[in-house]
């Protein structure tokens, strides 16, 4: 019986001891992280003292010239000498395969990293601002939507700007006001990790809600719709012909037939714009880059559904 009970103890012993050398090595890992962070350059532009005027953008009008995209020193151009202009209000659809280099315009546009050309907004050197009162201007709402712990209230208007009359009405415009009043607390109805207890489709309208309630005058969709279902889509675009009418709005396309009632569409292709005109124009070019994409992506949703 000592023998068993030694034995015991021995297992038990260096079981334990296994355990505990794990959690050292695991929180090292986090040390070893937390220095690599305070190790990184810091993004340029916090310190420039430039800011924009006080109602910056008020009209949304973008000008883009020899704009180039590099993501580290000696990288690749990603874009590459971009040159368009987009006009106030405008609804812009942005398509391209896989690496064209949509989402990096996106980055590009909120200076990270920094591009090389030239950007203005509304007359104003974007590239000369304050990067945090730079990116300010602009409202974004990303394929994963953003939400942190907390009240629904502190989620929606993180630095208390706003009173909870516009709040509700940012709820509304975004169809949910129903959802948040059937809640206990409402408005101080708490947000779990990632709002997990919500739905994929209710985050996202939680993050248009809150770019409805910055009420900015440049907005970025960085293919927001593509884990939504079809009736969510079809609500946030509605949404966006809707509530931002007088915005000009940017929209990485998932669904090339959700792009179709813009304005333009612009075709990216090797980091470089091969076409940019209205959707009707582009899906009459024999070949076309736009039709090209468009008919094999109706192609291929039709081999799945026979299938």
């Amino acid at each position: 019986m000592s023998i068993i009970y030694a034995v015991q103890l021995a297992l038990d012993t260096s079981q334990y001891g296994v355990r505990q050398c794990a959690e050292v090595e695991n929180f090292m890992t986090s040390v070893e992280r937390v220095v690599t962070y305070t190790e990184l350059t810091p993004e340029t532009g916090y310190g420039t003292e430039t800011k924009p005027p006080k109602d910056w953008p008020n009209k949304g009008r973008i000008a883009i010239k020899d704009m180039s995209l590099v993501y580290y020193p000696g990288g690749p151009k990603i874009l590459k000498n971009l040159n368009f202009q987009i006009m106030p209000g405008e609804k812009i659809g942005i398509a391209g395969r896989t690496g064209a280099g949509k989402s990096s315009l996106v980055s590009a546009l909120f200076r990270m990293p920094e591009p090389r050309g030239e950007i203005f907004i509304d007359d104003v050197d974007f590239l000369s601002l304050n990067l945090q009162k730079a990116r300010q201007g602009i409202s974004v709402i990303t394929q994963d939507p953003v939400l942190f712990n907390g009240t629904l209230r502190m989620n929606l208007d993180p630095f208390e700007r706003y009173a909870d009359h516009s709040i509700w009405q940012a709820l509304e415009g975004a169809s949910l006001k129903p959802l948040v009043e059937g809640l206990s607390e409402q408005l101080s109805h708490e947000v779990t990790e990632c709002g997990s207890n919500f739905s994929v489709g209710e985050r996202q309208l939680i993050c248009l809600a809150r770019a409805l309630l910055l009420r900015n005058k440049v907005i970025i969709m960085d293919e927001a719709t593509a884990n939504v279902d079809y009736k969510t889509d079809k609500l946030i675009h509605n949404t966006i012909r809707t509530q931002f009418e007088d915005c000009t709005v940017i929209t990485i396309a998932h669904r090339l037939d959700t792009i179709l009632s813009y304005d333009r569409v612009m075709v990216l292709e090797d980091g470089q714009v091969v076409e940019f005109d209205t959707p009707e124009i582009l899906l009459r070019k024999d070949h076309g880059a736009l039709a090209t994409l468009y008919y094999s992506q109706h192609d291929r949703l039709q081999c799945v559904q026979k299938s």
